[in-house]
């Protein structure tokens, strides 16, 4: 990465005169090393440590000190201070280093260079994470709260998802609510949680349900998970007899142990997002080269 760059007027010439640059101020520039490239570009897959190199250009009569940061991304210098003389060019490495557990994607930042008086010059650096593309989705802490049901939506896997839901409710004589899957107007992103809720206007008024919730979404992912609820007319049960409530609620209670033991299943649990590691220092220093007015 860090390479020697000859002092020679016509190969600084072509340099300065094709590159393309940030302009902070008047007498000095940012850009990538070499030529050709409006903005840094880099990529790999997680754990890799990337490295590439800065250009910052006094075409001025007097030295200039600048300071450097990342934004967006975790970048780390060889020196985030540099001290240019007239008419040199400092070319500073950095590294970029993919954090463990990064899902697969694009990452916008810049390279952002100051001088002591406040003027900036920025060029854009674009990180891509590659690795394994994976679907996984599960529906959680499903609960029926009188008129609604409310549940949870987990990404586990290392792509955005856009769920598919069906509601699903058997009762005791059978079933109560029905609803086929359709698509929820939201967007999962890998690793991320979402509370949402399902309304029921027109609940049971008497019996012991089942609810179950299935989601699913591209790539094969898919889950499902239920909730028991009793609907009790508290202000009838004098009336109707605390016994015809308890065969209800009992009979309820049998069926949906027996269909429970049938079809469900345990929720997947597949991928995490790891917190991001801060890029290490590289230990090699900036280089000054001599530039032409």
């Amino acid at each position: 990465m860090c390479h020697v760059v000859r002092v020679l007027l016509l190969a600084a010439l072509c340099v300065l005169g094709t590159t393309s640059t940030a302009a902070a101020a008047d007498g000095w520039s940012v850009a990538p090393f070499g030529t050709g490239r409006p903005s840094f570009y880099v990529e790999g897959v997680p754990g890799t440590v990337l490295r590439d190199t800065v250009s910052v250009t006094n075409r001025g009569t007097r030295p200039v000190t600048v300071r450097l940061t990342g934004t967006g991304v975790a970048v780390a210098f060889a020196e985030t201070a540099v001290r240019i003389p007239a008419r040199t060019r400092a070319d500073v490495p950095f590294t970029v280093r993919v954090p463990a557990g990064s899902t697969p994607g694009d990452r916008v930042g810049a390279i952002v260079v100051r001088d002591a008086d406040g003027r900036q010059g920025t060029v854009r650096l674009l990180l891509r994470t590659g690795g394994p593309e994976l679907a996984a989705l599960t529906v959680e802490h499903v609960a029926v709260r009188g008129d609604r049901i409310t549940y949870e939506l987990v990404n586990r896997g290392t792509t955005p998802l856009a769920p598919r839901l069906a509601v699903r409710a058997d009762g005791v004589l059978g079933r109560v609510l029905d609803r086929a899957p359709r698509t929820l107007p939201v967007e999962l992103a890998p690793g991320s949680r979402l509370k949402l809720t399902e309304p029921w206007p027109d609940p049971p008024a008497l019996d012991a349900v089942d609810v179950r919730l299935t989601v699913t979404a591209a790539g094969g992912a898919h889950d499902t998970a239920h909730a028991s609820a009793r609907f009790v007319p508290w202000g009838t049960v004098a009336g109707t007899g605390v016994g015809g409530v308890l065969l209800v609620v009992t009979t309820a209670v049998v069926r949906r142990r027996r269909r429970r033991g049938a079809d469900e299943r345990a929720s997947q649990a597949v991928g995490t997002v790891d917190t991001a590691e801060a890029p290490q220092s590289p230990t090699w220093k900036p280089e000054l080269t001599g530039a032409p007015t």
